[in-house]
């Protein structure tokens, strides 16, 4: 069987709408910000606390006008209930009870009694409003760390326009991670955390391999346009980018489609961000350099040769 088999010669000029492409992410990225905080985000019950339940009627497809009516007679608050994966599958979200743990449990047990034995309880999670508010702000610290730490190490690693363009790349990435969140509203909770921090890394892999590669061509071609040695570095890259990003999304796809409700806005986290990470490698990563006027004689220069490829410029 032969193998499908992605050019490796390509000469698109990428820089040639960079200006474009970046009016287009500080919009997107502007937009996720007023999203999330005016739309803002559909928290799972790991930050806003409270009682989570998922049942399976036995006596087949679930009634759930039925059960919001009978739920709502028991006067629990703000109950969301909705068909969690098979028709026969609930999942019952309770706000947190006023009156601590106990009124928690009291919550879940008037469920029991009012379903008698006509459903299964398959989960039941409880989580308390000092736990919830743990656990955000263990979230918010940990993309924060990372972001740091990709900005000290690329800096140490090459140069400050590279550390504080790879910091914006990857902030941009989450950023629309986030605006994405808000427009669909699917549940945002601790694995969709687990999905921005993976999103960091992946977005980091894909920048610092175009980087890399520019860095090289900063030495090696010094007569040569900013632009034309962008549009040169990310062509070399760009089957191993596509390739992998290809190889990477067909993975996520097979875990949306058939993985089930429990971690399926971690896999459409992730396939976004596989998507969104692509493209700002591209399109925000590289026009950063020229923004930030790096210029191919940089005080690390060797004298590695100042011929320009022929293909560069076309």
């Amino acid at each position: 069987m032969r193998l499908i088999k992605l050019p490796s010669d390509t000469h698109f000029r990428f820089m040639k709408f960079w200006k474009a492409g970046f009016f287009v992410s500080t919009g997107l990225s502007v937009l996720s910000i007023v999203l999330f905080f005016v739309v803002g985000l559909n928290y799972g019950i790991d930050f806003q606390g409270g009682t989570l339940v998922e049942i399976q009627t036995k006596d087949g497809p679930a009634n759930i006008a039925e059960m919001r009516s009978e739920i709502g007679e028991l006067n629990l608050g703000d109950v969301q209930i909705q068909q969690f994966g098979a028709p026969d599958t609930v999942l019952i979200r309770v706000v947190r009870q006023p009156g601590g743990e106990d009124a928690q449990q009291r919550a879940v047990q008037l469920m029991r009694d009012m379903f008698a034995d006509t459903v299964d309880f398959r989960r039941v999670e409880v989580v308390g409003p000092r736990v919830s508010g743990e656990l955000a702000q263990a979230g918010i610290i940990a993309v924060v760390v990372a972001l740091l730490a990709i900005m000290v190490y690329i800096w140490l690693r090459f140069e400050w326009q590279f550390a504080v363009g790879a910091v914006i790349t990857t902030l941009h990435d989450v950023l629309l991670t986030i605006g994405i969140f808000a427009v669909t509203q699917l549940e945002f909770n601790l694995s969709t955390i687990a999905a921005v921090l993976t999103i960091v890394g992946y977005s980091l892999n894909d920048t610092v391999v175009v980087y890399d590669r520019l860095r090289e061509n900063l030495r090696r071609y010094k007569k040569m346009a900013m632009p034309e040695m962008i549009d040169l570095s990310i062509n070399q890259m760009l089957s191993r980018t596509l390739m992998t990003s290809i190889t990477t999304l067909i993975a996520l796809g097979a875990l949306f489609v058939f993985g089930g409700e429990v971690i399926r806005s971690f896999t459409f986290a992730m396939i976004w961000g596989v998507l969104i990470g692509t493209y700002s490698s591209i399109f925000v990563a590289a026009p950063l350099l020229i923004w930030f006027g790096l210029r191919p004689s940089s005080p690390d220069d060797s004298a590695a040769g100042t011929a320009e490829p022929a293909a560069a410029a076309s």
